[in-house]
């Protein structure tokens, strides 16, 4: 009888990531939404020429809170903050110009932007700046130049700009592939709470042959990454401590509390090995309607490549249930699906740095590889 397997691949599964977070010319995107304002109170400041509140406003706009989301109106009021030489702003507005969101898109002019931020001391800019020279995106192409443009954002103290950094090593991004040198910037940016470096660098203690794996460090960055509200690193926590249960003595419902999380957001990994604990009896009860269940969701989820994994575990849990029992199930998928139909890459929560946008998370945009839309999350 064959069955899927529990497996992990801690890097292969997110070099997709990796061209997000660094294979676009900028992803840095930073926001200071002020939290509970009147919003009619900051129209009127930011009508005035009150900078604070024109970036406030903008991402009001931005992101729905207190207004209608209007990404227009998010680009014409950082714009206007922009205009008044405040370097967050210029970096925001920079960044909607380079991936064509709420204007129209113009990289040449996200690079103007860019330089004056970077020029007025905003690292994360910096970082954008070099990320352009990286894949010729408003400027001319220039690997070398773009190394040392994140370098010295790393060196000054961005966690972003070390994990970009990490990231251009242990992927060989317009450099010699060198694992050995991407792991300091990686330790350097998990040192700030950058939750990608942090992730990252418990992948490669996993990924160690040389020596014993330190699994219960991997456990502690990937935990912190995931408590950040970076998804993969709830499922890839998830998946450990389902293989490792001893290292995870204290709580033994987080294993399915992070896989249920990650499922939610989209991961289609997640619902199999939910779907693979229920059908096996392992820390949650033997239950082959849950099983169906969680395969069929993974499905919806991951498409061909789910249900080639699949196929055979569903034939076997088909013919243990009557066709009424399969159909009640795939009506419960349909309206699971209508609540967790958005697939997530962070999930914004009390206590994020942009924990204005609690309740919101970042999800790829649909046909541009290079920018990120901040969504909703609907409720489970």
């Amino acid at each position: 009888m064959s069955h899927t397997r529990i497996c992990s691949h801690p890097f292969a599964a997110q070099f997709a990531v990796v061209m997000l977070m660094v294979g676009c010319a900028t992803n840095v995107f930073v926001v200071t939404a002020a939290a509970d304002a009147d919003i009619s109170q900051i129209q009127a400041s930011a009508k005035h020429g009150n900078v604070r509140e024109q970036i406030a406003l903008a991402d009001a706009y931005f992101s729905g809170h207190g207004v209608k989301q209007d990404l227009k109106m998010a680009a014409f009021w950082y714009e206007k903050a922009a205009g008044r030489g405040d370097p967050i702003a210029q970096n925001e507005i920079g960044y909607l110009y380079q991936v064509g969101l709420g204007v129209r898109a113009d990289e040449t002019r996200a690079v103007h932007w860019f330089q004056l931020a970077a020029a007025g001391g905003f690292l994360d800019a910096k970082v954008n700046l070099g990320v352009a020279y990286m894949w010729g995106a408003g400027v001319p192409k220039d690997p070398n130049a773009a190394v040392q443009l994140i370098r010295e954002a790393a060196e000054k103290g961005s966690d972003v700009g070390a994990t970009y950094l990490g990231d251009i090593y242990y992927f060989g991004v317009g450099v010699t592939k060198d694992e050995a040198a991407a792991k300091p910037w990686y330790e350097r940016g998990a040192k700030l709470h950058n939750r990608l470096a942090a992730f990252r660098l418990g992948g490669m203690i996993l990924a160690q042959k040389d020596h014993p794996q330190d699994m219960k460090r991997a456990v502690t960055l990937y935990r912190e990454a995931a408590s950040g509200g970076f998804v993969p690193a709830m499922h890839a926590l998830g998946l450990l401590l389902v293989n490792h249960p001893e290292l995870n003595a204290t709580n033994t419902d987080e294993p399915i509390s992070l896989l249920s999380r990650s499922a939610d957001a989209g991961t289609w990994r997640s619902s199999i090995v939910l779907g693979v604990l229920s059908r096996d009896g392992k820390m949650v009860p033997q239950d082959d309607r849950s099983a169906y269940f969680h395969f069929q969701v993974a499905i919806r989820q991951g498409g061909d490549t789910a249900r080639d994994l699949l196929n055979k575990d569903l034939n076997l849990l088909s013919a243990k249930l009557d066709a009424h029992q399969r159909h009640a199930i795939d009506q419960e998928v349909d309206a699971w699906m209508q609540k967790h139909h958005v697939n997530l890459e962070v999930i914004y929560s009390n206590g994020d740095h942009l924990s204005p946008f609690s309740g919101f998370g970042l999800s790829p945009a649909p046909g541009n590889a290079h920018a990120a839309a901040l969504v909703p999350i609907n409720p489970s």
